[in-house]
C-alpha cells in the first residue's frame, strides 16, 4: 500500500535533515541506547552461540570509552555466575566488545548486561540497564558460514552505476575479518581491483562494499569475491559457492552495470501495525517494508523511532535484507506502555534512511497506533533443539540417497549405530556408495564411538527441550480450522490454527503464509494426529510472502508427519512418531526449510535438503 496518506507535517521535501515532527533534533539531549548486539538481543534467546564468542554492543552515539569496562558491561553464564572478561571500545563504530578470558560453558543460558554507568561523550547515561540473553552451543561451532543474499544478484545486468554492493551472511560474522582484504570487486582481464571501502552491519549480518568513485564504469562486467578470510564469530572460514569456486572457498558472483545511475528515491510499501491500529499487543515489533534494497547502515533509532506522548521509546532497530523489512523492537522487557498511543517515524533526507544508491526517502513517513494492556502471544523458545536440523528421538536417523544435506546439527538419544547414511565434519556414520548425507553441524548420539557421553548428554537435553517446546505449542489456545484440515490453496495470516479433525494436509494445492509486513509474524499449526504434505507423484509447497520467515512457523503433530517426494515444506515439525521425508528410491530432491524433530520415533530422509532457519 502507498503511504502518502500517512505523510503529514514531516519536514517537507527531501531535506528533513532528521527532524521529527515530535522529537526535534534526534541527538540533542537524548540518552544513548543500544542499537544492536552480537549475539542478537531477541526472545526467545539466540541459541547455538559458540563458546569462544565475544559479545558486542553497538550504541546510538559516540560513547565515553572510559565508561565501558568490566564494571559496566558484564556477562554471566548462567545468571548469577559472572564471567571474567575484558572490555574494549571502538570509537569508529561506537561498538563495545566483551571478550571472555576463557571459553564459555557449553549449553548454557548466558545474560549480558550494560548498566547505566555507560555514558556518551557528553556525560549522558543509558536511561536504564540493557540486558539480553543467549544460549551457548554444546560443542565448539564447526559450521562454516555462507552468503545467503547478494545485491546485485548473481548475473544481474543493467545494474545502476552508483550502487553499493552487499552480501548477507547466514550467521553473525567476526567484523574484524570483513574488510577490503576479504571483500573485493574487480573488472577486466587481467582483473583490476575497484577502489572502495567495506563495512559490516551486525544487526543485518551484511557486508557493504562502497566504491570510492561516485559511479562505476557503464556497461561493464564486474566480479565480486568474498574470500575465506571472512570468518564467523567462532573462526570458521566462509564456505563458498563451490559451483563457481570449486576449490571450496571463496564466494564469487558477477554483475554487469547499465548505462545510468539510480536517482529514484525508495518508498515504504507498507507498515505493521498499520496506521490507526488499535489494541496492539505490547511487545510487538514495529515494521516497515521498503520498495527496494536499502543500506543497512542507515537504520538506527534516529532514523526509525517511536515516541510515546512526545518521549522517545528506547529500542533496537534492525534491517532484514532478505525481505527488505526494517524493525523496531522496544527495549523494555514488557514492551511498549499499556493503553498508549504511539507515533512511529521513518526519517527522510540526508540524515534519514537510504537505498543502496544513496537515495533517501523523499518525505518522512509517520503513522500512529495504540497498544492494549496485553502482551503478545509468547514466542516459542526451542532452546537447544533450535540448533538441530533433524532429531530422531530415541530411534535414530536414516538417510537414503546421495544428495541429502542437513543444515545445523543432527541427533538422537539412541546409539550412534542407529544413525546411518550420514557424516558430519568429524565422523562418518555407516555410509555406503548409495547412501551419503552431509550434516553441516555435529551429529549427537550415544556411545559406542563416535558417540561420547558428552554428545549423549547434549542429545538428551535437546530431546527434553523439544518435548518442552511441543508442550508449549500444544497448550496454546486452539485456533480456527479454515480448510477443515485441508490447507492446500489457502493464504493464511499469522495465527494459531487447530485441526478440528486431528489432521492437517497440504495436498489440494500450495499453502501460502502471508506475514502482512510483520517481521515477527508467527504461525502455529496444532494437529492431534498426523500431517501430510503432498501426494505420491504430486509435490506441494509452503510459500512465504510479505516478510514471513521459516523460523516463525511451527507444526505440533500428535503422531507422525510425512513430506512427499519433491515437496517444499517450511517450519519446525515436532512429532512424537517422527517424520518421514520422501520415499526410498526417489531421486527428486525434497526440501524442508525448518526442522524435523521426532520425540520418540526416527526421522527418515531420501535425497532431502534441510535448511535450519
Amino acid at each position: 500500500m502507498l503511504l502518502s496518506s500517512l505523510i503529514a507535517g514531516c519536514g517537507g521535501g527531501g531535506g528533513g535533515g532528521g527532524l521529527g515532527p515530535i522529537l526535534g533534533p534526534p541527538a540533542l539531549g537524548v540518552a544513548p541506547t543500544v542499537t544492536s548486539t552480537a549475539p542478537a538481543a531477541k526472545e526467545p534467546p539466540v541459541t547455538g552461540v559458540a563458546t569462544s564468542s565475544s559479545v558486542r554492543a553497538t550504541f546510538s552515539k559516540p560513547m565515553a570509552a572510559g565508561s565501558l569496562s568490566p564494571a559496566s558491561f558484564t556477562l554471566a553464564c548462567p545468571a548469577g555466575s559472572p564471567v571474567s572478561a575484558s572490555v574494549t571500545y571502538d570509537a569508529a563504530t561506537s561498538t563495545a566488545t566483551l571478550t571472555p578470558a576463557a571459553a564459555l560453558p557449553p549449553g548454557t543460558l548466558c545474560v549480558a548486561t550494560i548498566t547505566t554507568s555507560a555514558r556518551d561523550t557528553t556525560g549522558l547515561a543509558l536511561a536504564s540497564n540493557f540486558s539480553w540473553r543467549f544460549r551457548t552451543a554444546a560443542l565448539p561451532d564447526a559450521t562454516r558460514p555462507t552468503v545467503i543474499l547478494t545485491v546485485p544478484a548473481a548475473a544481474s545486468t543493467g545494474v545502476a552505476t552508483n550502487t553499493r554492493i552487499t552480501a548477507t551472511f547466514s550467521e553473525a560474522m567476526n567484523p574484524v575479518t570483513i574488510s577490503s582484504a576479504s571483500f573485493a570487486i574487480t573488472s577486466g582481464s587481467p582483473a583490476i581491483a575497484v577502489s572502495g571501502t567495506v563495512t559490516y552491519a551486525a544487526s543485518s549480518r551484511t557486508a557493504t562494499f562502497t566504491p570510492t568513485a561516485s559511479t562505476l564504469p557503464v556497461n561493464t562486467l564486474f566480479t565480486a569475491t568474498i574470500t575465506t578470510a571472512a570468518t564467523d564469530a567462532s573462526g570458521n572460514a566462509l564456505a563458498g559457492n563451490t559451483a563457481v569456486a570449486p576449490n571450496g572457498g571463496n564466494h564469487v558472483w558477477t554483475f554487469t552495470t547499465g548505462s545510468t545511475a539510480d536517482a529514484v528515491p525508495p518508498t515504504v510499501l507498507g507498515v505493521n501495525p498499520i496506521a490507526g491500529a488499535a489494541g496492539v499487543c505490547r511487545n510487538k515489533s514495529v515494521n516497515a517494508t521498503f520498495s527496494e534494497p536499502m543500506d543497512p547502515s542507515s537504520f538506527d533509532e534516529t532514523t526509525f523511532r517511536i515516541a510515546d506522548n512526545g518521549v522517545a521509546v528506547p529500542g533496537a532497530v534492525s534491517y532484514d535484507p532478505v525481505n527488505r523489512i526494517a524493525s523496531f523492537v522496544p527495549s523494555a522487557p514488557a514492551g511498549f506502555a499499556a493503553n498508549a498511543t504511539l507515533s512511529a517515524t521513518i526519517v527522510s533526507g540526508a540524515a534519514g534512511v537510504r537505498d543502496l544508491a544513496g537515495n533517501p526517502l523523499a518525505l518522512d513517513v509517520v503513522w500512529s497506533f495504540s497498544t492494549s494492556a496485553q502482551p503478545c502471544v509468547p514466542s516459542v523458545d526451542l532452546r537447544s533443539i533450535a540448533s538441530f536440523g533433524a532429531f530422531g528421538g530415541g530411534a535414530g536417523i536414516t538417510n537414503q540417497g546421495i544428495n541429502t544435506v542437513v543444515g545445523g546439527n543432527l541427533g538422537t538419544t539412541a546409539a550412534c549405530t542407529l544413525v546411518t547414511g550420514l557424516h558430519d565434519p568429524f565422523d562418518v556414520y555407516t555410509e555406503t556408495p548409495l547412501n551419503i548425507g552431509a550434516v553441516g553441524g555435529t551429529i549427537y548420539c550415544a556411545p559406542p564411538a563416535p558417540g561420547t557421553v558428552a554428545k549423549f548428554d547434549f542429545a538428551t537435553q535437546a530431546r527434553a527441550d523439544a518435548q518442552a517446546s511441543y508442550n508449549q505449542l500444544a497448550a496454546l489456545p486452539a485456533g480456527s480450522d479454515p480448510g477443515a484440515g485441508q490447507l492446500g490453496g489457502l493464504i493464511l495470516p499469522p495465527a494459531v490454527y487447530t485441526a478440528a479433525g486431528g489432521t492437517f494436509s497440504i495436498t489440494s494445492g500450495d499453502l501460502t503464509l502471508d506475514a502482512q509486513g510483520d517481521a515477527n509474524a508467527t504461525w502455529v499449526f496444532q494437529s492431534s494426529a498426523s500431517m501430510t504434505i503432498g501426494l505420491p507423484g504430486i509435490a506441494r509447497r509452503v510459500l512465504l510472502i510479505n516478510g514471513a520467515k521459516a523460523g516463525n512457523v511451527f507444526w505440533q503433530v500428535g503422531s507422525g508427519g510425512r513430506i512427499e517426494d519433491g515437496s517444499s515444506m517450511v517450519g519446525t515439525i515436532i512429532a512424537p512418531a517422527g517424520v518421514t521425508i520422501s520415499t526410498a528410491g526417489q531421486t527428486v530432491q525434497t526440501t524442508l526449510t525448518g526442522r524435523a524433530i521426532g520425540l520418540t520415533a526416527s526421522v527418515t530422509m531420501v535425497n532431502t535438503t534441510i535448511v535450519a532457519p
